[in-house]
């Protein structure tokens, strides 16, 4: 569970469900909580906007199925005309549709009914964060949602941070991470784009239930006339406000972008955004290589497994090879489960290595996560996996913030640093 508050400051909670037993719970659920507040309840949704108005609260907790005002038009107005308030959506149905519709209307997060009560405890205080930092940038009222989202950008000078997602092994959910990492980053508000770079059978329009009609190919055709509005025009938006530019739509199509044309879009995509998270795939030839250059933060996938560690303990010794600044990556732990495998110190020891993250293992609501395309860090957020992604976010914006781009060589034959064909002899791994 996260922390709670400073005791100064309650978290004010507006209730709204047109069910009586439904608010009396919640009501009665959260009066034991020092630094929660339930100022005001509504049973309409014309009735929980008056009262979002009137009281101003941090957080409303919304049913989305009510008679008259359903929830989903009440969050699109409290949203607009409160728009330091965050809303937490409710409701027994967990389908995509509701949570898309939920989202497109505002909702912060989504809460399937019945929620456990430390669920609902960790979401609420995480959303308070968001709406602390909300208040404190509004000078006025009168500051709509778009407002709020474009203020004090994390990347100065236009340059956003570039975020290689990688492991060097496969299975160990890079693709996965890397969108509830990017969806993450979006739900507090930051300006994010998602590259897929697996660039033969990229899984981030499915990972994410997108159906974009534009991908990466569009712009590896058009590269010599390539242009920002031209980059702009590919990506394709997500419920949760972040920006997919989405992988070839046939294997075979791949082949059409080089190490070039990715390294200039790239170069594009991070003008337009404060962080680009880059998903990978298990190769180092030239293309990846690309990626991993580019970057500003590798995160160095792996799980707590023998044949993983291996694999990482190789890579690190080809990022010596490559004359990569140790700093440059991140090792996160995933599917890491305390009654099984290695322990993160181990690993640590062997690697020389911290261990900046640890993800648990939760193979159910992963399970779910990807065959329904929801993220896990909206779909539950109270889950310790969300928990631990949102923390990774978190994480990632202390490293980069306000910090200088990084200088790097660019890759060429045959000057500059060790090519992979000269380590290994050949041009992939």
């Amino acid at each position: 569970m996260t922390d709670s508050v400073p005791p100064s400051e309650k978290i004010r909670i507006l209730i709204v469900d047109d069910i009586v037993d439904t608010r009396e719970n919640l009501r009665k659920l959260l009066q034991f909580e020092a630094d929660i507040e339930v100022v005001a309840q509504a049973s309409t949704g014309e009735e929980g906007l008056s009262l979002a108005k009137q009281h101003r609260p941090h957080v409303v907790l919304m049913d989305i199925n009510m008679p008259g005002m359903d929830g989903i038009a009440a969050s699109e107005a409290i949203t607009k005309d409160v728009p330091a308030t965050q809303v937490v959506m409710m409701s027994v149905q967990s389908d995509a549709d509701y949570i898309r519709r939920s989202m497109l209307a505002g909702a912060r997060y989504f809460l399937t009914k019945p929620f456990s009560g430390d669920e609902l405890l960790t979401t609420l205080r995480r959303v308070y964060e968001h709406s602390r930092d909300a208040m404190a940038r509004m000078p006025a009222a009168g500051l709509g949602q778009g407002d709020l989202l474009g203020a004090e950008p994390d990347s100065a000078g236009g340059q956003g941070k570039v975020v290689t997602v990688f492991s060097a092994k496969g299975g160990v959910g890079c693709s996965v991470l890397a969108a509830n990492l990017a969806v993450a980053l979006a739900q507090m508000g930051r300006n994010t784009v998602l590259l897929d770079a697996n660039l033969y059978f990229g899984d981030m329009a499915v990972l994410l239930d997108v159906q974009g009609t534009r991908s990466i190919v569009d712009l590896a055709e058009a590269f010599e006339e390539l242009d920002a509005d031209m980059v702009r025009s590919v990506l394709t938006p997500h419920d949760s406000g972040l920006r997919v530019l989405l992988a070839p739509p046939r294997p075979e199509m791949g082949e059409m972008v080089t190490s070039e044309h990715l390294r200039e879009i790239i170069s594009y995509l991070r003008r337009e955004c404060e962080y680009l998270i880059v998903d990978t795939i298990t190769s180092l030839g030239d293309t990846m290589l690309t990626a991993l250059d580019e970057a500003d933060r590798i995160l160095l996938i792996a799980t707590p497994d023998i044949p993983c560690v291996k694999d990482t303990r190789l890579f690190f010794e080809v990022v010596d090879q490559l004359e990569y600044e140790r700093e440059k990556t991140m090792l996160v732990l995933n599917q890491v489960d305390k009654n099984a495998g290695i322990r993160p110190e181990d690993i640590e020891k062997t690697m020389k290595q911290t261990v900046t993250a640890s993800v648990p293992a939760d193979p159910r609501t992963v399970m779910f996560s990807v065959n329904r395309g929801l993220p896990f860090v909206v779909r539950e957020p109270g889950k310790a996996i969300s928990e631990a992604v949102m923390q990774l976010a978190k994480q990632l914006r202390e490293e980069l913030r306000g910090s200088a781009r990084d200088e790097r060589e660019r890759v060429a034959e045959p000057a500059g640093r060790p090519r992979l064909g000269r380590l290994f002899g050949s041009g992939s791994w």
